[in-house]
Protein backbone atom coordinates (compact mmCIF):
# COMPACT_ATOMS: atom_id res chain seq x y z
CA UNK A 1 0.00 0.00 0.00
CA UNK A 2 1.16 3.44 -0.45
CA UNK A 3 2.09 5.92 2.05
CA UNK A 4 -0.59 8.18 2.80
CA UNK A 5 -0.44 11.57 4.87
CA UNK A 6 -1.92 10.37 8.37
CA UNK A 7 -1.10 14.17 10.12
CA UNK A 8 -1.23 17.00 7.27
CA UNK A 9 0.79 20.00 6.82
CA UNK A 10 -0.60 22.75 8.70
CA UNK A 11 0.08 26.41 8.38
CA UNK A 12 2.39 27.96 10.37
CA UNK A 13 2.55 31.82 11.44
CA UNK A 14 6.31 33.71 12.05
CA UNK A 15 8.26 36.76 12.20
CA UNK A 16 10.52 37.38 9.41
CA UNK A 17 14.24 36.41 10.46
CA UNK A 18 12.81 33.48 12.82
CA UNK A 19 12.94 30.10 12.26
CA UNK A 20 9.97 27.60 11.55
CA UNK A 21 9.19 23.64 11.70
CA UNK A 22 6.56 22.59 9.34
CA UNK A 23 5.97 18.68 9.91
CA UNK A 24 3.42 16.20 9.09
CA UNK A 25 3.22 12.90 9.55
CA UNK A 26 2.98 9.37 7.03
CA UNK A 27 0.73 5.86 7.89
CA UNK A 28 4.54 4.68 7.18
CA UNK A 29 7.87 5.59 6.50
CA UNK A 30 8.24 7.15 2.74
CA UNK A 31 10.77 9.54 1.10
CA UNK A 32 9.09 12.85 1.14
CA UNK A 33 10.02 15.52 -1.14
CA UNK A 34 9.80 19.59 0.08
CA UNK A 35 8.70 21.88 -2.38
CA UNK A 36 7.99 25.69 -2.57
CA UNK A 37 5.88 26.23 -5.87
CA UNK A 38 7.73 23.90 -8.30
CA UNK A 39 11.26 24.38 -6.69
CA UNK A 40 12.35 21.70 -4.95
CA UNK A 41 14.29 22.41 -1.36
CA UNK A 42 17.67 21.25 -0.87
CA UNK A 43 19.25 20.67 2.58
CA UNK A 44 21.23 24.03 3.55
CA UNK A 45 21.96 26.89 5.70
CA UNK A 46 18.12 27.65 5.66
CA UNK A 47 16.62 24.66 4.82
CA UNK A 48 16.55 21.78 7.34
CA UNK A 49 15.01 17.97 6.93
CA UNK A 50 14.33 15.21 9.46
CA UNK A 51 12.64 12.43 8.84
CA UNK A 52 12.62 10.21 11.88
CA UNK A 53 10.46 7.50 11.36
CA UNK A 54 7.21 8.42 9.76
CA UNK A 55 7.27 12.18 10.61
CA UNK A 56 8.90 14.50 7.95
CA UNK A 57 10.06 17.92 9.46
CA UNK A 58 11.18 21.08 7.10
CA UNK A 59 12.76 23.45 9.52
CA UNK A 60 13.28 26.77 7.51
CA UNK A 61 15.52 29.42 8.92
CA UNK A 62 15.70 32.69 8.54
CA UNK A 63 12.87 33.32 7.03
CA UNK A 64 11.89 35.64 4.37
CA UNK A 65 8.29 36.95 2.61
CA UNK A 66 9.51 34.93 -0.42
CA UNK A 67 9.08 31.47 2.42
CA UNK A 68 5.32 32.13 2.54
Amino acid sequence: LPALFKEELKNEEAQEGASVCLRCELTKAAPVQWKIGSKVLKASDKYEMRQPGTTAELVIHDLEVKDA
